[in-house]
Parts: C-alpha cells; sequence; structure tokens
C-alpha cells in the first residue's frame, strides 16, 4: 500500500512539473478575456485555464503519436457518468441507423405525451449523449416528456454534412414512430445547442414543407451558430477573446468541422471569402445595421477587404443553408415552427440568434427570445455538478423547460 501511494505521489509530481513545462511554453495560450460581470469570473477562468491546458496537453500528444487529439478532448469533455435516475426509463437505441438515448417518465400518462428531440452542442467535432445527459434527464422529468437525444456521428472522421444528415433521419424516424414510445406526434419540439442548434434550425427548414409526416411544433435553439459569412459582427468584436469560445476558435473549429486546412483562418476571419456578390445578396439579412445599439458599444465597421477566390473556392460549404441556417430564403423560414431562442450576452455567437430573431419575426413566425445577461458560450454544459456549475446553466436549461411545457 506504502508502494502505491509512492507511485501515486511521483505521477502526481510528474504531471505538475508537465503542466509546468507545458505552461512555459505556451503561456499566452492561457490569454483569455474574463468579463466582471459574467457569472463567478474566477471560476470561468479556472475552468477556461484547465481547459486550455488540456488542448495543450493533447497537441504534445498528438505531436508524440500517443493519442488522437479529437480522441483526447472528446475524453475530457464527456463529463462525468450521471448516477441512476428513478423517475426516469432510459434505453439506447438506433432510428434508422443513427445511434439515440431515450429518455421516458416512469409515472404513467392519462394521456400520450410530447417529445422532445435533443441535439447536443460540441463544434461537430466534440460532444455526445453522455456529455449533455444531466440536462435530458431534467428536461424528462421536469417537462413531463420523452426525450430522445440524437448521437450523430462526429466529425472530421465522418464527413459534413453526415451530422445534419442524421439529425434529420433521427428526427423523421421519431415523427413516424412517436406513438410507439407514447408520445403525440403533433407534439414534437426539437432542441439543440450552439452546432446543435444549427442542427435544430435545419432539420426544421427541411421539414417545413414535407407533407408526409406530422409538423414539428416547436424548435428551441441555445445559443446557436447559424451564418458563417460574417465574423466581425458586434459580438464577434466584444468577445472576440472570451473563454471557451473566442472569435478565432469559432474559425478554427470550422475549419476542424470540414476538415479543411486551417492556414484558411485567418482571410476568413478578414471575410476574405465572400465576394461582394454574395456580400449584397445577403445584406438584407447579415448586417450590424440589423442589430439594436444596446448590443452594438464600441463597435467599429471592418475596413474592405481583398476577396481571394482561391479562399472561395475552398469553402463552398459556408455558403449552403444547411451550414448557414440565416442564409435560407424566405419561402424556406415562412412555415417555420414557433421558436425559443436563447443568447448569451458574453458570446461571440449572440448576433446570430438576434439575427435569426429578426427573420423569423418578419417571416410571422411566433418567438420567444431570451437573452442571459451573465451567459458566456457553452455554460449550458455545466448544468447538473452543483457547486461547479453556474446560475446561467440553470437559467438557460429552465427557460428551455419553461417553453417546451407550452406544448
Amino acid at each position: 500500500m506504502e508502494s502505491y501511494y509512492i507511485l501515486v505521489l511521483i505521477a502526481g509530481i510528474l504531471v505538475a512539473f508537465v503542466s509546468l513545462v507545458l505552461i512555459a511554453t505556451d503561456h499566452n495560450f492561457f490569454m483569455a478575456e474574463i468579463p466582471p460581470d459574467v457569472d463567478q469570473p474566477a471560476k470561468l477562468r479556472f475552468y477556461h485555464c484547465v481547459y486550455t491546458l488540456m488542448e495543450i496537453l493533447a497537441k504534445n500528444l498528438k505531436h508524440l503519436g500517443i493519442v488522437g487529439e479529437h480522441t483526447f478532448i472528446r475524453l475530457i469533455t464527456e463529463g462525468l457518468p450521471a448516477c441512476r435516475d428513478s423517475q426516469l426509463f432510459i434505453k439506447d437505441l438506433h432510428f434508422d441507423g443513427v445511434p439515440v438515448r431515450i429518455y421516458l417518465p416512469r409515472e404513467p400518462s392519462a394521456s400520450k405525451r410530447r417529445g422532445v428531440i435533443f441535439f447536443h452542442g460540441g463544434c461537430g467535432i466534440f460532444g455526445s449523449i453522455r456529455s449533455h445527459e444531466r440536462i435530458c434527464r431534467y428536461i424528462a422529468r421536469k417537462s413531463d416528456s420523452v426525450v430522445v437525444s440524437v448521437g450523430y456521428h462526429l466529425a472530421p472522421e465522418h464527413k459534413y454534412p453526415a451530422q445534419t444528415l442524421e439529425c434529420l433521419t433521427a428526427t423523421v424516424h421519431f415523427l413516424k414512430t412517436a406513438e410507439t414510445y407514447g408520445v403525440d406526434p403533433a407534439r414534437i419540439i426539437v432542441c439543440g445547442d450552439s452546432v446543435g442548434g444549427a442542427y435544430t434550425a435545419s432539420v426544421c427548414q427541411e421539414l417545413g414543407h414535407r407533407t408526409d409526416i406530422t409538423k414539428i411544433c416547436a424548435q428551441v435553439l441555445i445559443y446557436p451558430f447559424l451564418q458563417a459569412l460574417n465574423f466581425n459582427l458586434p459580438s464577434y468584436q466584444q468577445n472576440a477573446a472570451v473563454a471557451f469560445l473566442s472569435r478565432e476558435r469559432t474559425v478554427h473549429f470550422i475549419l476542424k468541422y470540414l476538415d479543411k486546412d486551417c492556414s484558411l483562418k485567418e482571410p476568413i476571419l478578414a471575410g476574405s471569402h465572400v465576394p461582394e456578390s454574395i456580400n449584397l445578396k445577403y445584406r438584407k439579412w447579415i448586417n450590424p445595421d440589423l442589430i439594436s445599439d444596446v448590443f452594438k458599444p464600441g463597435y467599429k465597421p471592418p475596413l474592405p477587404t481583398l476577396f481571394l477566390p482561391q479562399v472561395h473556392e475552398e469553402v463552398q460549404e459556408l455558403f449552403e443553408p444547411w451550414f448557414s441556417p440565416l442564409l435560407a430564403e424566405d419561402a424556406v423560414v415562412c412555415p417555420l415552427p414557433d421558436t425559443c431562442i436563447v443568447t448569451c450576452e458574453h458570446d461571440v455567437l449572440r448576433d446570430d440568434g438576434l439575427l435569426y430573431k429578426k427573420r423569423l419575426e418578419d417571416n410571422n413566425v411566433r418567438v420567444t427570445w431570451h437573452h442571459v445577461e451573465k451567459g458566456f458560450h457553452s455554460v449550458m454544459g455545466f448544468f447538473g455538478y452543483g457547486i461547479f456549475s453556474f446560475p446561467s446553466s440553470s437559467t438557460i436549461v429552465n427557460h428551455a423547460v419553461d417553453f417546451i411545457k407550452g406544448y
């Protein structure tokens, strides 16, 4: 037993030494802006440093040929396993080949329940059913709904648009088989956070004109990613260096997701991937002028940039509505279901949500909007961890639950 403790002590010293070396060589990587009015800034800074250290370690392990960078980050972002839940039946299934986990309340219901389909976030590269386990369980319990969490396969191993297609496949399957699970097919809501919000928007757009299946009754978009044309919107400027999802990291993850060369990051950040014709076409939908002045303190319009045709050719996917749902035509947006949008103040994606809110309202879609003043991107991922969570984590999940309970 004594030798065991000695080994643990030696391992701890080695980890501490490696950490110090990594920090010394990559100390700039730890720099992040922690706004003073964000939820629990000291805790956020600590989590940011831990996550950044894990990123540095992942890169070094990759260079040493020990484990892939994505594999390591996926392991540490999985979260801790949740305990058994006495109020829910939980079962892993496949919907037409797509992995799902279904959460069914144990309490018998006098009538058919509503259903909720959940698409997790994680840039399409990270995240899983397990990483959002606590969120889905809570939604199922508090809203008395049958929740289906979709475990779509991740990029870059599974090429875009495999993720959107799998979310669509799982949704269609559930709409067609809802009654098997005690669900009223006319009361199905689609929900997602971050890129899961993009998948939610895309699935609802795709199914809007389908007549062979029941209509989705509502959608919930939690700090969604919705466009890849303009990375100089006010929220991108204001939150350029905020923890977890900075402006640079956003484009870095986009390129990783699409399995593109990361050297394209700087020209894309500058806007050199967008020809003038496309800028002019979509200015009516993606434009800082459409955003309230309340959200634009200190905003500076970017200087004109040189269009680079070779960059544009490399990233054609960015201009597809499946990737950038904000680019969908009005005919696609008009029949969309009632929508709940949650935005966070300290989030580069805040303005994506604000612009989509306006698009929906302009097309007479009913929108419920919640803005979390102290929230930041990924804060919902800390939900259910007690003192390790953030107040905004619960605020966001409860906004979603309250909206869901109305259908």
